[in-house]
């Protein structure tokens, strides 16, 4: 006997849409691309919150390059020939503040964690780094696991931490290495070279090459992530971006004229150092990576894949016991799990999912 056989649907948008489904044809204007005007207002009202954590010894010019990257004083740098005493152990400082440009509104908060390597013994000095790290992981999860909760839960979490390779010219430190290797399975890290005018050219590419193979050989994941690249431009895009890092950076807060022009840039006695001109420094990759064409993904990576897996490790060690619609029962975490991240499956998710096709 024959299987019955269904009619055909009169128009194809009444099924579900995939790649392989043809978009329905329309027969008139309809308004659907005011879904972008109603997003952008919604979130232009919202404002938008980025946070960033800066890492590297004392006297690496950590201040002025944030300072130069949102051009204002988020810190206040030192005055030349003051020399700030070495603190004994490391400390995090928190700036918070909201910069406006053209309608749009962003909470920048920014971490800096003075004292990092600049003991004579520096064993360790990394846990309090990942203790804050995960800290704000905590605190975003104690939040969301309420029955009653924000609307809009406050986000501290360390979307991108920024850290300061010393410009020694040879590779990286045991100590880099060290605190590079625990940072990368907890946030997004990108790399620079620090006061790169220090070096020659040809001695900035060289070091580049060195710590690219270090990164290699230790098995530092650095941000942007291979198995993160969702399409051909995006694999092109970061693609570029990865053989640049670390990028050489030159941070500078006071303008000079330049051929008729204001330029933000160091003064020597060879001439103008200028931030913003690309034969001079790679300062202008780096702004245009944390601000102009990967904010959004840092803070997706950040939910998607670095807060899930801290969330799942605190879920499966905290003895859930259902007592009754969405609640749990979460123990506070102890200061060994805060520092003690566990290790990151995202990336071979996302290389087992790629291979099924999907």
């Amino acid at each position: 006997m024959e299987p019955l056989r269904q009619s055909p649907s009169p128009c194809p948008s009444s099924r579900p849409s995939s790649p392989r489904t043809p978009p329905c044809e329309m027969f008139g204007h309809v308004g659907i691309e005011a879904v972008l005007d109603q997003l952008k207002i919604k979130a232009m009202k919202m404002g938008f919150e980025f946070n960033i954590m800066v890492v590297g010894q004392s006297g690496l010019g950590k201040s002025t390059m944030v300072n130069t990257l949102f051009k204002s004083k988020m810190w206040k740098t030192t005055v030349p020939g003051f020399v700030m005493p070495i603190p004994q152990t490391l400390q995090l400082h928190s700036v918070t503040h909201v910069i406006e440009e053209k309608g749009v509104k962003l909470k920048l908060t920014v971490t800096d964690t003075p004292g990092f390597g600049d003991q004579i013994n520096n064993d360790r000095c990394w846990d309090p780094i990942l203790g804050y790290i995960n800290e704000q992981y905590e605190r975003y999860l104690q939040e969301e696991i309420l029955i009653t909760r924000q609307r809009h839960i406050p986000d501290t979490r360390v979307h991108c931490c920024v850290y300061f390779v010393p410009p020694t010219g040879h590779c990286l430190r045991p100590l880099d290495i060290e605190c590079l290797q625990r940072l990368c399975r907890t946030v997004n890290v990108v790399p620079v070279i620090a006061r790169a005018d220090s070096l020659t050219i040809e001695e900035r590419e060289a070091f580049r090459r060195r710590i690219q193979q270090n990164m290699r050989v230790h098995g530092i994941d650095v941000y942007p992530q291979k198995c993160f690249d969702e399409d051909i431009n995006d694999k092109i895009l970061n693609s570029k971006i990865r053989d640049r890092i670390p990028f050489a950076v030159v941070g500078a807060d006071r303008e000079h004229l330049v051929n008729g022009r204001c330029v933000l840039g160091r003064q020597t006695k060879w001439g103008i150092i200028e931030v913003e001109n690309m034969a001079h420094c790679e300062f202008p990759l780096l702004r245009d990576l944390l601000i102009r064409s990967h904010l959004q993904d840092l803070k997706d990576i950040t939910h998607n894949v670095h807060y899930e897996n801290y969330r799942v490790i605190r879920l499966n060690e905290s003895h859930l016991l259902p007592r009754g619609p969405g609640w749990v029962n979460l123990a506070p975490a102890s200061a060994r799990q805060l520092t003690s991240p566990g290790p990151s499956k995202a990336c071979r998710r996302a290389r087992d999912g790629s291979e099924d096709g999907f």
